[in-house]
């Protein structure tokens, strides 16, 4: 499956109507920490507003505030998804503990917020919601019995799909019945907003750590997370200011120029990761191979147009995943995803290495698992560096 023209297009020109009345063709960046004003009336009543949540103001008074190449950049993700705002964050979990954060202040009791969260998902966000940092309670549930763990208290329910790092899939729209008058928030990390758009099938919020896909070159850290929702979205602006997670303009600047690219570095990434899944499919020294366009399930067809980049594959033992992911030459052994060149990591022991290990076992994250991320080399050359990586798995077992 490929991008849709239209989204072609959305990609190239979100976010830059502004661009050309400033008489540029680039977007410029703005890295003042602070705006100067002439009126100070003006300048209490924008920092009042912009403190509790608004998008814009009279004067952005102070850059934690409001930065113009930010809101740049979070225009054009939430024309991506279909959504009317997008609040951008210094990291991904920024992004995420934002909207925990924000529970608590879209609640009208005392009550401590409740989370029903499915596995698995994002080591660190796994660890987040069971180290009570935040002060939030979580359940996990299985996708399918969401419904059987909600409480009175329940603020949100959390989901990723494709799952971190085994790839399942969850029903967004099975997820978002269940839940009922509850938001539902996707980690939609695995699968930009090319591919999958969360809001369009019930979600409330669509998140993204922005240092993959978004990013897209390895070079920029950040944190997105999208919404039609007004009151959410003043809540998440709302908490990004009083904890001072804003983007930096140069992160919004390195975002906003990678959207243009971002439908081609997908289509060519998922054609090769399609080719090289049907390999390791094949291969002797590969117990099992996770990868979206293999899964059955009407979900799929439903809510992705594509499988997206990602695979996983199972090697059977720690020693064997060590040896291939040690033996590669031209991918790079590095987490991260999304990136314009192929990594490979194990996620039991790096991404996933905070997850306790019950957790860990009970939902496929085995000592033998290894995840792949496809950038944009040649499907034979990044082949051959498997293959020659799987014969080392071969002899280290």
């Amino acid at each position: 499956m490929s991008a849709s023209d239209d989204l072609y297009t959305t990609a190239v020109h979100a976010g830059r109507a502004s661009v050309r009345a400033l008489g540029k063709h680039a977007p410029p960046i703005d890295l003042s920490s602070t705006y100067p004003f002439d009126d100070m009336d003006a300048a209490a009543r924008s920092l009042t507003e912009l403190a509790h949540g608004a998008a814009t103001a009279e004067t952005p008074v102070y850059a934690r505030l409001h930065n113009p190449t930010v809101a740049r950049a979070e225009q054009a993700v939430a024309e991506l998804e279909g959504a009317t705002d997008t609040v951008a964050y210094a990291s991904g979990m920024a992004a995420v503990t934002a909207v925990l954060m924000a529970t608590r202040t879209l609640r009208n009791d005392s009550a401590t917020p409740h989370v029903v969260a499915v596995r698995p998902i994002y080591g660190t966000t796994d660890h987040l919601l069971t180290s009570n940092l935040i002060g939030i309670d979580v359940s996990w549930a299985n996708p399918d019995s969401i419904a059987e763990a909600m409480r009175p208290a329940t603020a949100l329910v959390m989901i990723e799909t494709p799952a971190n790092p085994t790839l399942d899939l969850v029903d967004i729209q099975a997820v978002v019945d269940q839940a009922g008058d509850v938001p539902v928030v996707v980690d939609s990390t695995f699968a930009p907003p090319v591919i999958q758009r969360p809001l369009e099938h019930g979600a409330t919020l669509s998140l993204h750590s922005a240092t993959k896909f978004l990013g897209g070159h390895g070079d920029v850290m950040g944190g997105v997370v999208s919404t039609s929702d007004a009151d959410w979205a003043a809540a998440l602006r709302h908490v990004r200011v009083a904890t001072g997670a804003l983007l930096h303009p140069h992160a919004a600047y390195l975002m906003h120029r990678s959207m243009p690219t971002l439908p081609a570095r997908v289509e060519r990434a998922q054609s090769t990761a399609t080719a090289l899944a049907d390999r390791l499919q094949a291969h002797l020294a590969v117990q099992a191979v996770h990868f979206p366009g293999y899964d059955a399930a009407a979900c799929y067809t439903r809510q992705m147009d594509g499988p997206g980049t990602l695979i996983s594959f199972e090697l059977g033992t720690y020693e064997a995943a060590r040896a291939a992911v040690e033996a590669v030459s031209l991918i790079t052994a590095a987490v991260s995803l999304g990136s314009t060149d192929t990594l490979i990591q194990h996620p039991a022991s790096l991404t996933h290495g905070v997850v306790a290990d019950d957790a860990k076992s009970d939902h496929g994250i085995t000592p033998g698992l290894v995840r792949l991320s496809v950038g944009l080399e040649g499907a034979d050359a990044l082949w051959n560096d498997l293959e020659q990586a799987l014969e080392a798995c071969v002899v280290a077992a």
